[in-house]
């Protein structure tokens, strides 16, 4: 009996000695909680202001806040395609830059026809390195250019490991994803600067979120367009220019990769064009932007995921797209 009365003051001293640190774990709990709760309600906060506010305001004018010509490098992939036709549609004229005459005399014409804008094709193919910036120069120098769309990039054929990348290939993703995009910006930011105002959009992709493994070059590379454009808006925000950067997820197309399009359209992976005109909706008030809403709550959840999740769901979903190849 004295042993357990013994026992119990003991119980009773340690849990008065504790009371002062579960109170201070206990703030500490409602502190984070608070936070949490606080970056929620941002995040629900910006997911509105972004991508549901514009499309029931009246739209801004382009023309008259950036400029009269819109350069669109990589103007017949499926999402430049869609925003070079977009911002036709509120009135800009386009200059079209790919490596496909023949798209590009397309892409154009169909565009000159639905908008009645003008339209020009530069043929360009950017991995040959800083040769192709002559003829871009000469183009775009006597124009006044108001908004400048970088969508030349090329992928994996399929994801892999690192060393199973061909050289030419690895110098693809360098000059087309990375020297191509620093390039066009070096091209047309001093005539921006000069005007005093512009607007960059530079075209990432969900992937720059995390480490993705099986498509290590390609997913670097287009981190390095994201830090790009956000190290260029602190520097150019002030001489009025705008700069963004696009992290789009999976986007529908009639051909599938298993990469970042779906053959398929749905809520989740929208049409180039859906997405190009959700985009387009945000130029001017968000820097940094998956451009649509579904992909603005995945973005979110790759932000809070653990980096050993990612890639280890990554390395899942690659390898099954592997099997489904091997089984096609």
């Amino acid at each position: 009996m004295a042993a357990v009365d013994s026992f119990y003051l003991l119980y009773r001293e340690i849990v008065r000695s504790c009371n002062c640190y579960v109170e201070t774990l206990a703030l500490v709990g409602a502190f984070y909680t608070a936070s949490k709760a606080v970056g929620v309600a941002r995040d629900c906060y910006n997911l509105v202001r972004l991508h549901f506010i514009p499309r029931l305001i009246s739209r801004p004018n382009l023309v008259s806040q950036y400029g009269r010509w819109a350069v669109v490098s990589g103007g017949t992939e499926a999402i430049g395609k869609a925003y070079a036709a977009e911002l036709a549609k509120r009135g800009l004229n386009i200059i079209l830059i790919g490596q496909d005459r023949s798209k590009l005399e397309d892409t154009a014409k169909t565009i000159a026809e639905t908008y009645g804008v003008e339209t020009t094709i530069i043929e360009a193919d950017f991995s040959q390195g800083k040769e192709v910036c002559k003829p871009i120069k000469q183009a775009v120098t006597s124009k006044e250019i108001g908004i400048l769309v970088n969508d030349i990039g090329v992928s994996y054929e399929r994801p892999h490991y690192f060393t199973e990348l061909s050289e030419v290939r690895l110098w693809d993703i360098i000059n087309r994803n990375i020297t191509a995009a620093s390039l066009m910006v070096h091209l047309v930011l001093p005539g921006m600067v000069e005007r005093k105002k512009g607007a960059i959009v530079n075209i990432s992709s969900g992937c720059c979120c995390k480490p993705t493994p099986r498509m290590a070059a390609y997913s670097a590379s287009k981190a390095y367009l994201d830090h790009f454009s956000r190290a260029l808006h602190y520097e150019y925000a002030s001489k009025g220019i705008f700069v963004q950067s696009l992290v789009p997820f999976s986007i529908g197309t009639e051909s599938s990769d298993c990469v970042g399009l779906m053959n398929v359209s749905s809520w989740l992976a929208p049409s180039p064009r859906v997405y190009a005109q959700h985009a387009v909706s945000t130029l001017g008030i968000s820097h940094r932007t998956t451009g649509y809403w579904p992909h603005s709550i995945q973005f979110c959840f790759a932000q809070y995921m653990p980096e050993w999740m990612w890639g280890y769901g990554s390395n899942i979903l690659y390898k099954q797209c592997a099997i489904k190849e091997q089984a096609a």
